[in-house]
């Protein structure tokens, strides 16, 4: 029997307890996720691309059907490469539902052994986005009630580097 195995795209940036829950409970359905962190021109990030691929890596570093990888192009195309045809995608509210709706016809457009599989967002998540996270780090506040410890004190040493936030 082959392991169910799934892959859950984004931006990671930076990575929130509403993606840890996602994640969580994507592994009570399949055997094998991987984390795909994606390389988006058009979004300016707080974490480089191989610093949010570090902070995942070592959040899951004892679980090993956790795997975390990055990408910089169609989703699609990665998922041709490596065999995969499940991906994770989370919502949170009526908006997300269409844009992600949009966005899996076109993936099954281009590449038809495509499949999505949408996981609504834990109740406590639903307002939760790494735009909002940064916004409110960008006006000195506190976001420890959205993101991990280990997450929090990278923030923090990144404004003390950087004064853009």
């Amino acid at each position: 029997m082959n392991p169910k195995k799934a892959i859950y795209p984004g931006s990671f940036d930076p990575l929130t307890f509403g993606h840890l829950d996602m994640i969580e409970r994507s592994l009570h359905v399949f055997d094998e996720l991987t984390i795909l962190v994606a390389c988006n021109p058009i979004k300016k990030p707080m974490f480089t691309l191989q610093e949010r691929v570090g902070i995942i890596k070592k959040h899951f570093q004892d679980d090993k059907r956790i795997h975390v990888e990055s990408f910089d192009g169609l989703l699609v195309t990665y998922m041709k490469a490596n065999s995969y045809q499940i991906c994770i995608r989370g919502l949170r509210v009526l908006s997300d539902f269409e844009y992600e709706f949009q966005m899996a016809i076109t993936n099954k457009q281009l590449y038809s052994s495509f499949d999505v599989f949408f996981l609504l967002c834990d109740i406590r998540f639903a307002n939760l986005s790494s735009t909002l996270v940064k916004e409110i780090i960008r006006f000195n506040g506190d976001v420890s009630i959205y993101v991990p410890k280990s997450v929090l004190e990278l923030i923090e040493k990144k404004k003390e580097i950087s004064h853009e936030f």
